[in-house]
């Protein structure tokens, strides 16, 4: 990495812009940075380390970047800090702005703040220009990262060269001295491995643990299912032994539940076969019992059976009286069906006779049937009489028929005759309706025509209102157009005649010392021409001529759009001509109204032809019904006279025929009832004659039988004889006698029965509690045997769960042994660490080892050969060793400790520790070579002589093409270091001043 160029303006001290040329700075090789206290050495260096990481060192960098800008600057100049570099073989520059709080634009009071803004360029060779790369903060700052490959921290410690924490390093402790390298060298990666392998050895304890916890879990259930015959092991999760002690102890519970599994088996067997005789004793006492209780139940039932003997004869004999009655029920029925049979016919005499006048009161049968032929007879002869009664009404209905065509004839003559005489004038109006319909129809047609052009000119004004407004609008963007196309051509001529007047300077720009001047062609170039301010190059002219370009195309633009309205304009005044749009939409409107009324006029020309013609057509029917109504008239007139005629023939004859009846039909209905009446009456007579004869034949039959089957009467005989119900309900409880005595017979002579009756009375409470005693022994037994069963099964269960958790908690196991074996060396806690080095202090010994290497090529130069670093790794008391720094004195042969340094030899000392580690730490970050480094403060504690070894050691960095800058304010240093970069404290703000350079 070599610096060229560094801007800053309004940072820190530094009021207004201010530039720093390393490259003529670095060309001495070493150069001092001086000035009094306070002028703003640090600014310098903050300003290089803002530029690259948008920040600057330790406490000063507050308030997010606010406290950067310089209280001297104006409120309008805005903090800038610009560095131009080369790191990686790129020329890159980089332009930084702290957030800026600023007054606010305008009249406007009060101030806001602008955010930070970066800028990232590069140099291309080939094309001899600067390209944008980026301007986003991350993106840069991870760009600017990866090229120095060093953080802010490094980089602070490895080109900025801090002198008083390097002597604070050598005298500090292993642990300050660890936090230091640390930061230089990222161990973060060691550390997070020593923190990765205590969280694995924590997890994997964790694991271990919870598997052991498990497990002592599953033993306690052991001991539970076990019944508290199982003895734990005295030990806790993680501890070791635990695993198999859990196995033997489930093993010897596991033998313990099988060999009380087998005791239980034969409890149980013992058991059941006691249960086994108590039920068979048990069966045979409620047998004996059962037997018992039906021999005294059979006995009960024969002496019931004595006591109802008397009641059984009685029943038998009622029974077989009833079964002589049975052959006189025929009779008895017949005899009762006979006098109902003469009861029903003697009450139809009677009510026959009834019917009857009193004539026929005591007439026979024969007298009643000759009557009734009688009235058949004379009801015959009316047959002609009831043919012309019909008739008569047949005609009555005609006569009314013809009345009623009569008056509908009349009233539509009326109606024809009433109509008709309003017909000329309907004829008239409807002619007239037609006529100016038609007329209407005509002004729409010529009115339609005459719309079109109305509104095509009134469409016309419109435009030409809106062009003309349009007019004025373009006019007034042409003339603008045309003043900004005029303006922009004078400022470029002015940039061209500016130019033309500094092109020896521009010119000047690409002479080089032995090369031919493009001019005179001279090869020596004393006193070229330089540029003045404000001086104007080829890329600002051709951007003036590009803006004035541009205008000239926006000024023809302009005018082209000026000319198109001026012919749309003309163009729609010549079709509208000079009449106001107003009037042209007033002639428009009311063109449009007549319009309207005209076709609405006109649209009822149809329907008044219709109207006529249907009007024609109902005049034709009219007269035509009004003939057809006088024609029926005269037709009925000789119709009406024959239809009299024949009614009153009729009328005569059925006067003759009806006598003394209203009409025919009631006469007929007289007679027809008469003869039915006296029909009737003849066969009730006679049917009252035959019922009365089969009674009497009925009861001589009926005597006969009572006789014959012993009854003294007939009645005897009927009291005897049983309804169904009783008959069924008397053998039912014969036949439940004759069931009962045969049971009860059965039974008392039933052996096994009258034996048991002879034994003692059976005891069948005593047997059921012996059974009772021996079922409970068989429970409490199956009981112990499925407990013991179940704790057996359990413990098997238990045993392969406690069998399967150890299996897995081997391999937890050995990872844990592994992994708190290698956590224990990374800590340095382990016995096999002997010296308790961490790894990360592992790793920052072998740095810190490679930097005292580094360290001692200059140390032994500045100090002519005495002085020697070295790393030691010996334990300090009883801290953790790896990180000692020690310095050998070749005069005395001894190590010692470097806090014994005296102040110059603590310096020179740190400034040889510095410059070793800016070597380590380069290579470590990759290579990257640091062509530019800074020294801050220390040198006024040297000799003069330790001061010029110093001093040679520093400008032997020249040999490998590096620049170093001393920060110092010792006054010697400015006499032997000619290269100057002088800060100059003011009250305006500091200001920097080059010496020394070419």
């Amino acid at each position: 990495m070599r610096l060229h160029r560094l801007d800053l303006t309004a940072f820190g001290p530094f009021g207004s812009t201010q530039s720093v040329d390393f490259a003529e700075l670095s060309a001495a090789g070493l150069f001092l940075l001086h000035g009094p206290t306070g002028a703003g050495k640090t600014s310098v260096l903050d300003a290089v380390c803002y530029a690259l990481y948008g920040s600057v060192p330790g406490a000063r960098q507050s308030g997010q970047g606010m406290t950067l800008r310089s209280d001297h600057a104006a409120p309008g100049v805005r903090t800038e800090v610009t560095l131009e570099l080369t790191v990686a073989g790129r020329r890159l520059e980089i332009t930084r702005q702290p957030p800026w709080e600023r007054p606010k634009k305008g009249r406007r009071a009060g101030t806001t703040v602008d955010k930070a803004q970066t800028w990232l360029r590069e140099y291309d060779a080939v094309q001899g220009a600067w390209k944008d790369l980026s301007r986003s903060h991350q993106e840069i700052g991870e760009e600017i990262t990866q090229l120095l490959g060093m953080s802010r921290e490094q980089f602070c410690q490895v080109v900025l060269l801090p002198q008083g924490d390097f002597a604070r390093f050598l005298r500090a402790d292993a642990e300050a001295r660890g936090k230091l390298l640390g930061r230089l060298f990222d161990t973060r990666r060691f550390a997070d491995v020593e923190k990765r392998l205590a969280e694995r050895r924590r997890a994997a304890e964790t694991r271990v643990r919870e598997g052991d916890a498990d497990l002592l879990a599953d033993a306690h259930r052991m001991q539970q299912a076990a019944g508290g015959a199982m003895e734990l092991p005295d030990l806790t999760p993680g501890e070791p032994g635990l695993a198999e002690a859990v196995l033997v102890a489930a093993a010897v519970a596991r033998s313990t539940a099988r060999e009380q599994l087998t005791a239980a088996r034969c409890r149980l067997a013992t058991a059941e076969s006691a249960l086994a005789d108590a039920d068979r004793a048990l069966d045979g006492v409620r047998e004996r019992d059962r037997l018992q209780r039906r021999f005294a139940e059979a006995r009960e039932r024969a002496a019931r059976l004595e006591e109802r003997s008397g009641a059984h004869r009685e029943a038998r004999t009622r029974m077989e009286r009833a079964r002589k009655a049975e052959t006189v029920a025929p009779a008895l029925e017949m005899r009762d069906s006979e006098d109902t049979a003469h009861r029903r016919a003697s009450r139809a005499e009677r009510h026959a006779r009834a019917l009857l006048p009193a004539a026929f009161e005591d007439a026979g049968a024969a007298g009643l049937a000759a009557a009734a032929r009688r009235a058949a007879e004379e009801l015959g002869g009316l047959e002609s009489a009831r043919r012309a009664e019909r008739r008569l009404t047949e005609l009555l209905g005609e006569h009314a028929a013809l009345e009623r065509q009569e008056r509908a004839d009349e009233e539509a003559r009326e109606d024809a005759e009433t109509w008709l005489a309003e017909w000329d004038g309907t004829r008239a109006g409807l002619r007239d309706a037609i006529e100016s319909a038609q007329q209407a129809a005509t002004t729409a047609r010529e009115l339609d025509v005459q719309r079109d052009p109305a509104r095509q000119r009134l469409n016309a004004a419109r435009l030409r209102d809106r062009l003309a407004q349009d007019m004025e609008t373009a006019q007034e963007q042409a003339r603008t157009a045309r003043e900004d196309a005029l303006a922009a051509r004078q400022h470029w001529l002015d940039l061209k005649e500016q130019r033309l007047n500094g092109i020896a300077a521009e010119l000047a720009g690409g002479l080089t010392d032995g090369d031919p001047c493009a001019v005179c062609g001279a090869t020596e170039h004393p006193a070229p021409a330089r540029k003045v301010d404000g001086h104007v190059d080829r890329e600002t002219e051709e951007r003036a001529l590009a803006v004035h370009q541009r205008a000239d195309e926006r000024r023809a633009e302009s005018e082209q759009r000026l000319g198109g309205v001026r012919e749309a304009l003309a163009a729609a005044s010549a079709e509208a001509g000079d009449t106001p749009t107003e009037q042209l939409a007033r002639e428009a409107d009311e063109l449009e109204r007549r319009h309207t009324r005209a076709r609405e006029a006109a649209s009822v020309l149809h329907d008044a032809q219709e109207r006529l013609r249907r009007a024609e057509h109902e005049h034709g029917i009219r007269v035509a019904a009004r003939s057809e109504a006088a024609v029926r008239a005269a037709s009925r007139v000789g119709h009406r006279e024959r239809l009299d005629r024949e009614r009153a023939t009729l009328e005569e004859e059925l006067a003759r025929a009806r006598g003394e009846a209203t009409s025919v039909a009631a006469r007929a209905a007289q007679l027809e009832r008469s003869a039915a009446l006296l029909t009737d009456a003849a066969d009730a007579v006679r049917a009252a004659e035959d019922a009365a004869q089969r009674l009497k034949e009925a009861d001589a039959r009926l005597s006969d039988a009572a006789f014959r089957a012993g009854f003294d009467t007939p009645q005897a005989a009927a009291d005897a004889l049983l309804d169904d119900a009783a008959h069924r309900e008397l053998q039912r409880s014969l036949d439940a006698w004759q069931d009962e005595e045969a049971a009860v017979r059965a039974v008392l002579a039933e052996p096994e029965t009258a034996a048991a009756a002879q034994r003692p009375p059976a005891d069948l409470a005593a047997a059921q509690r012996a059974a009772e005693d021996a079922d409970r022994r068989v429970r409490d037994a199956a009981s112990a045997r499925d407990a013991a069963a179940r704790r057996c099964t359990e413990l098997d269960r238990l045993s392969a769960r406690a069998a399967g958790s150890v299996r897995r908690l081997g391999p937890l196991r050995d990872e844990y042994d592994q992994v708190a074996r290698m956590a224990g060396l990374a800590a340095g806690t382990s016995a096999d660490n002997e010296r308790k080095m961490r790894l990360e202090s592992y790793v920052l010994a072998a740095r810190l080892e490679q930097v005292a290497a580094a360290a001692t090529v200059r140390l032994r130069r500045m100090s002519s050969g005495r002085y020697t670093l070295v790393h030691s790794d010996d334990r300090a008391g009883r801290g953790r060793s790896g990180l000692g720094l020690h310095v050998v004195d070749a005069w005395t042969g001894r190590e010692r400790d470097t806090a014994t340094l005296s102040g110059g030899e603590t310096f020179f000392a740190s400034l040889a520790l510095a410059l070793g580690l800016a070597d380590v730490v380069t290579d470590e970050a990759g290579g990257v070579r640091l062509d530019t480094l800074f020294i801050d403060e220390g040198f006024g504690s040297l000799d003069d002589q330790t001061l010029d070894e110093v001093l040679d050691v520093l400008d032997s960095l020249r040999e490998r093409d590096r620049s170093v800058g001393i920060v110092s304010h010792v006054a010697d240093l400015r006499r032997r270091i000619h290269a100057q970069l002088e800060v100059v404290k003011g009250r305006s703000g500091s200001e920097l001043r080059m010496r020394g350079t070419r």
